[in-house]
């Protein structure tokens, strides 16, 4: 972690650097990211304005703005991506500018597999619910080889991120992480913008017949994961299942053989978290915020605001204990490449969510009770959300559908204060938001355009 001295330095220069967070401060409007054209300052360095989300609590969120010119890296390839990084535990400010695609697999499926033991046709036999049952999850020759062979993937496909670092695309490169997955554990102050995740693709994916009425296979990698991290800000990304879709691949044992996991998962504690700008499609387990019923309370604290969802299942998030402002996100429950809706938001564990002035298109083959879901505990309160145009109270939608033990609560015990960009109306957000969301539509003076 940086010193409090260093972190105050990188805050005092962000106040310089960043004209918009005035622009925030005076409560003039969504004027996304426009720098003063004095400050000269590229995409690359820009920090997180003032009052833009929970991020911008405390010292903000600067990432490598302070870096020097000798921490200032453009990368196309893996084997450089991985040396920019370097250590975890190296935090020297520094930012790492990704230029082109850069293809995470240093082999195939096959090859990870060499070696383990490991086959798919030997793992579905050993765990076959008519032979193995329900009751327990896999384990034994089978199951030690699956892990084995997807610890050898996880080499390739994974990268840690340390603090006090920005990720940023190449503006007009088509800069796209194929295939891999940014880990930050631990990790304070980091920045990722302007990418496209095709999400990695997990060739070991893990049979659990407990998970749910009918089990589930789950896989291991996020595109991005935040593990007990802090200060982030995910920034004008795009994350999509591309080039393989879970709708091409089999079922087994009457369950989707699915080889995705989470596009932007928030977990172990991690606090303190802006996403904005960000467009999320094709695929299933969106965001998911805390881990378990039981991850840190007082922690968990996100702001998600002006992103485009269509073509997702569900997660967008699912949240658990945190407070948690959700705020002019467009959402499009239309089934898109196989990706049909199950819900939106969920609210459980005692999670907090303020959800206000969001915009759904609703297919006709979904309800209004289908968008917002939890438990007993969850809270969803807000307003100003329209669905299909019209003001729509989401919650109380639910409720009326929901059984008397899913009542979701309809009051919070906070109150947003970080309301950068906040419009005051969703209707004009289908249009605004087709043009300035997800990779690509940023400039290297870090506007759209």
């Amino acid at each position: 972690m940086a010193s409090r001295t260093h972190r105050r330095s990188l805050r005092t220069r962000r106040t310089a650097l960043i004209s918009a967070a005035a622009v925030a401060a005076a409560g003039l409007g969504a004027i996304p990211f426009v720098m003063n054209a004095s400050a000269a300052t590229d995409l690359a360095h820009q920090a997180l304005p003032a009052k833009d989300g929970w991020a911008a609590s405390g010292t903000g969120t600067t990432g490598g703005a302070a870096a020097d010119s000798a921490h200032v890296f453009t990368v196309s390839t893996r084997a450089q991506l991985v040396a920019a990084l370097g250590s975890a535990s190296n935090t020297t400010a520094k930012i790492i500018q990704i230029k082109g695609t850069i293809t995470a697999n240093t082999g195939t499926c096959d090859s990870y597999a060499s070696g383990t033991g490991y086959s798919l046709a030997a793992y579905l036999k050993a765990y076959d619910p008519s032979t193995w049952g329900r009751s327990k999850v896999p384990s034994g020759t089978q199951e030690t080889a699956r892990a084995a062979a997807q610890a050898k993937q996880a080499k390739a496909v994974t990268f840690t991120v340390p603090s006090n670092t920005t990720i940023v695309g190449v503006p007009g490169s088509g800069a796209t992480l194929l295939g891999g997955s940014l880990q930050l554990k631990s990790a304070d102050n980091v920045i990722i913008r302007n990418l496209t995740f095709d999400s990695p693709e997990d060739c070991f994916p893990q049979w659990d017949p407990t998970d749910g009425s009918t089990g589930n296979w789950n896989s291991a990698y996020d595109a991005v994961t935040l593990r007990t991290s802090t200060h982030v800000w995910a920034d004008h990304n795009t994350f999509t299942d591309g080039p393989t879709l879970d709708s091409a691949e089999p079922a087994y044992f009457g369950r989707e053989y699915q080889i995705h996991d989470g596009a932007l998962d928030i977990t172990k504690g991690s606090d303190l978290v802006t996403v904005e700008r960000n467009r999320f499609t094709n695929h299933d387990k969106t965001t998911l915020i805390g881990s378990s019923d039981t991850d840190s309370v007082g922690k968990l604290r996100v702001s998600i605001h002006h992103n485009v969802y269509t073509g997702t299942v569900q997660r967008a998030p699912l949240t658990r204990i945190g407070q948690v402002h959700i705020y002019n996100n467009y959402y499009d429950t239309t089934k898109v490449n196989g990706y049909a809706h199950s819900y939106t938001v969920n609210s459980r564990a005692g999670a907090q969510i303020v959800l206000e002035n969001n915009y759904w298109k609703l297919s006709a083959d979904r309800k209004v009770s289908q968008l917002v879901n939890g438990d007993d505990t969850g809270a969803i309160a807000g307003s100003g959300n329209l669905v299909n145009g019209t003001v729509t109270d989401v919650a109380a939608a639910y409720n009326a559908a929901a059984s008397s033990s899913k009542q979701l609560k309809t009051g919070v015990n906070w109150a947003p204060h970080l309301y950068a960009g906040r419009e005051s109306s969703a209707k004009n957000l289908p249009a605004s938001l087709a043009t300035t969301t997800g990779a690509g539509v940023l400039n290297s003076a870090g506007t759209v355009g």
